[in-house]
């Protein structure tokens, strides 16, 4: 029922199919730590496409493919010409007919699925400007890691709400039974479509989806706090307009003290600019006085709370459950 398909946004699979990845990737990643062999891939040659840098997300697939016995090759920036030398089209073909799968992480969502279109292998989105479903995946792994279960549960996304980020996760949380609020200025409300999607699934699975300026509010009924960057890559221009905006709904112990539940947990996909460790967080300080963004480096260290590290140590093992999900010839009972 997986093998051969392609991951290029949530919706491409049912509920639930998402909590049986969901569900693998934490049994791949007990195999992990218990030094138990899985090489559903062996043999297979993995094709690794970065047209955006990375740390995360080329890290957790080229470990992914090791351990499952692949070979991964990766390609940057410099070295491939989609739609530039040579169309996506014929990329695709002579990608599909060399490797058994393909992995894309770039700025245009109608590459990904072009590619998985014509190259006749599963593609894999590692992050495109409109999804991001493999981080997905580690993302409510680690929420089930921590509260035992999905439904009922709350998240609230705080900062900029047009991204791919939270995109994926209104749409995830809702097709999952996980109440989203994202907590946004209203200039970065997302796109109407997308909440009008959003809803349709939590219909289906009982949650909600809701959209507020009031950041304040949002937050007390929370399970699960999650943030990511205000300037997303490709956009290092709008640093100005973005902290002006969004400076009110920075993650800080003020707001934090808000929510009721204690045992709520804090998640970022990173990289997190939450001090002056950094060439962009030294400045921005220097230029507009902004030593913490997004974050503050208070709650980003909470361990009582923090899970950013787990999360980021998940992608690796919910990658892992995708690629060997639709490439590795599993037998996996109707889901």
């Amino acid at each position: 029922m997986f093998q051969g398909r392609s991951l290029l946004k949530e919706v491409d699979f049912t509920p639930a199919e998402l909590e049986y990845l969901i569900d693998f990737s934490i049994h791949l990643k007990d195999l992990k730590k218990r030094n138990i062999p899985h090489e559903y891939l062996k043999g297979q040659n993995i094709c690794l496409l970065f047209e955006k840098s990375s740390t995360r997300t080329r890290s957790a697939f080229t470990v992914a493919c090791n351990d499952l016995g692949a070979y991964p090759e990766f390609m940057g920036a410099g070295d491939i010409q989609l739609g530039k030398k040579e169309s996506v089209e014929d990329s695709a073909k002579v990608f599909g007919s060399m490797f058994d799968g393909i992995e894309f992480r770039g700025f245009s969502q109608e590459h990904v699925e072009a590619l998985a279109k014509y190259s006749g292998v599963p593609v894999w989105n590692g992050l495109t400007d409109a999804w991001h479903p493999t981080q997905m995946i580690a993302d409510f792994m680690t929420i089930k890691e921590e509260f035992g279960k999905l439904k009922g549960l709350k998240l609230v996304y705080c900062g900029d709400g047009r991204n791919n980020m939270a995109n994926s996760l209104v749409v995830t949380g809702s097709m999952l039974g996980v109440s989203v609020t994202i907590a946004s200025p209203e200039e970065l409300f997302p796109e109407q479509s997308v909440i009008d999607y959003a809803e349709k699934f939590a219909k289906e699975s009982g949650s909600t989806v809701t959209v507020t300026s009031d950041i304040k509010s949002a937050v007390k009924d929370a399970d699960i706090l999650y943030t990511d960057v205000w300037v997303s890559m490709g956009e290092e221009d709008k640093f100005e307009e973005r902290i002006k905006l969004l400076k009110p709904y920075q993650i800080n112990k003020e707001l934090t003290d808000l929510i009721e539940n204690e045992n709520y947990i804090f998640l970022h996909c990173l990289p997190a600019f939450h001090d002056t460790e950094t060439k962009y967080g030294a400045e921005m300080a220097e230029r507009f006085g902004v030593k913490e963004m997004e974050v503050t480096d208070e709650v980003f260290r909470d361990e009582k709370h923090a899970r950013q590290f787990e999360e980021a140590e998940n992608r690796m093992h919910s990658i892992k459950a995708i690629m060997a999900a639709t490439n590795g010839n599993l037998f996996i009972p109707r889901v």
